[in-house]
């Protein structure tokens, strides 16, 4: 056996040839499957269905490794962050999300960020590196086995954790395909959403992949002057042809288009922001979701007063456009992505 297999990114597949190719039957690699997923086994030495034998090879010759998880913050209202460590010693951060339907898991991609957004907590950390789809599937994995005692599953996976998605294209596609796989997650297509700072070449990308998956951009202003100073990648990636895009994916997919728009006081929630907005989106089939802006103490922002983020919706929708605000979870905790990770980095080099 190849020891360098990363078994946990195998599709089902995958995992019933490269059984095949090990001279065992092909039925083996389906169990295996199950069992890293469906039954979320925490080693070769659990899987009772296979014979001692095969146990020990397995764990000598393909060896795997489980998310730990390094700290659990839980807010009143059920939202629980995680900040869990890979194998190579990095950490990446997700959040179980409670909502009247169940539970959604909010999934890292990468460790760190290379987009730079002036207002994002993860931006402070320059990407390392990306994640496999094996490790994005154990973080569904691990907030499943947090909320098991509830007798409950994630039923929506958003990948809005640390890093850009679209920057790790053909690892988040193979996770979103594995996680749907029915011997492991069963999660339909429709329970994914892949956020995105507007990587347009990608966008193009995934409307062609048959997995209907919604897709939210991440917007934060209505035009080019104001976006390239928040967001560097307009400067590669101007609005216009984002919007096109994201025409073109619903033409492809069906699928309407979320619009992420994080108010900063002063900044971006003016009237004639949201005016502009409007007629940006006007004509497409789209939902805008304002979001009351986390505060990040390295960034010199401030969130809108909720007066303003009230004012700033009730104007999208007089000119026909789905808005929301979105609802407030985790408070009490480091809500932004990435400041729990920073939070410990800076603990661990004091300790140094």
């Amino acid at each position: 056996m190849n020891k360098g297999t990363d078994v946990m990114s195998l599709s089902r597949d995958e995992m019933e040839t490269w059984m095949q190719q090990q001279s065992y039957p092909k039925y083996r690699g389906t169990q295996l499957f199950e069992s890293l997923w469906r039954q979320r086994l925490a080693g070769y030495g659990q899987i009772s269905a296979w014979p001692k034998e095969l146990r020990e090879i397995m764990s000598r010759t393909a060896p795997f490794y489980r998310l730990q998880a390094v700290t659990v913050q839980k807010a009143p209202d059920g939202t629980r962050k995680i900040l869990a460590r890979l194998s190579d010693g990095q950490q990446i951060e997700t959040v179980v999300l409670p909502h009247h339907y169940g539970y959604s898991v909010c999934v890292s991609s990468q460790v760190g960020c290379n987009m730079g957004c002036k207002f994002c907590a993860s931006g402070l950390l320059k990407r390392t590196r990306n994640l496999t789809a094996g490790e994005m599937l154990d973080q569904v994995r691990l907030a499943n086995d947090l909320i098991a005692s509830e007798e409950q599953g994630v039923s929506r996976v958003d990948l809005m954790g640390i890093g850009e998605p679209l920057d790790n294209y053909d690892n988040v596609v193979r996770f979103i395909k594995m996680a749907h796989d029915s011997h492991g997650f069963n999660l339909s297509h429709r329970k994914f959403t892949i956020s995105t700072s507007g990587l347009i070449r990608d966008i193009y990308r995934l409307s062609q992949e048959k997995i209907p998956v919604t897709l939210a951009v991440s917007l934060h202003a209505p035009n080019d002057a104001l976006r390239s100073q928040i967001m560097p990648v307009n400067r590669a990636y101007p609005i216009t042809p984002l919007v096109e895009a994201c025409q073109f994916y619903f033409a492809k997919t069906g699928r309407r288009v979320s619009f992420e728009y994080a108010l900063l006081a002063g900044i971006n929630d003016s009237v004639l922001m949201a005016q502009q907005l409007a007629k940006l989106l006007e004509g497409l089939s789209c939902h805008v979701n304002l979001i009351p802006w986390n505060p990040v103490p390295e960034h010199p922002f401030s969130p809108s007063p909720p007066k303003r983020v009230e004012e700033f919706q009730k104007i999208v929708q007089n000119r026909g456009i789905s808005c929301t605000i979105r609802k407030e979870l985790g408070q009490n905790i480091e809500a932004a992505c990435g400041q729990l990770r920073r939070r410990e980095d800076a603990a661990h080099h004091i300790e140094l």
